[in-house]
């Protein structure tokens, strides 16, 4: 399970849709327990609208300053947008899941007039959806 707070839904729909018509990306800090207490906005050094990547050293500086900061926060994943397809894992994102260990994928679809989010865990090239609980600001 994931928990988001409206603002951060917010900043991440906002994010995908500045970064159009490539793709967006950015790292989730938080918890253990699944809860998002930091969204950071990352660029695609793909600058593709069919794929993303994060700059290893944002990610790096993304860690340290989680590790440094004294909350006992973690990543939890990786946030994304689909600009044309529905919020799914494509083969490419399954893939490149497999590097990554057990985060958290969220996805935010612009298919539609109204953005969608969904989130999975992606383990062993198996994808498996789970509930978002978004809370209040």
């Amino acid at each position: 399970m994931l928990r988001l707070r409206h603002d951060q839904w917010l900043q991440m729909v906002g994010h995908s849709l500045d970064c159009l018509p490539e793709e967006a990306c950015g790292l989730l800090g938080g918890r253990a327990d699944g809860s998002v207490e930091v969204f950071r906005p990352c660029a695609n050094v793909d600058r593709s609208a069919r794929t993303y990547a994060i700059d290893g050293l944002d990610l790096l500086r993304f860690e340290r300053e989680l590790e440094t900061g004294g909350e006992g926060l973690e990543i939890l994943g990786v946030m994304h947008s689909h600009t044309h397809t529905d919020a799914y894992p494509s083969p490419t994102d399954v893939e490149r899941a497999a590097h990554l260990g057990p985060w958290h994928f969220l996805i935010v679809s612009l298919r539609h007039p109204e953005p969608v989010a969904r989130s999975y865990r992606i383990l062993g090239g198996q994808v498996d959806e789970e509930p978002i609980i978004l809370a209040p600001i």
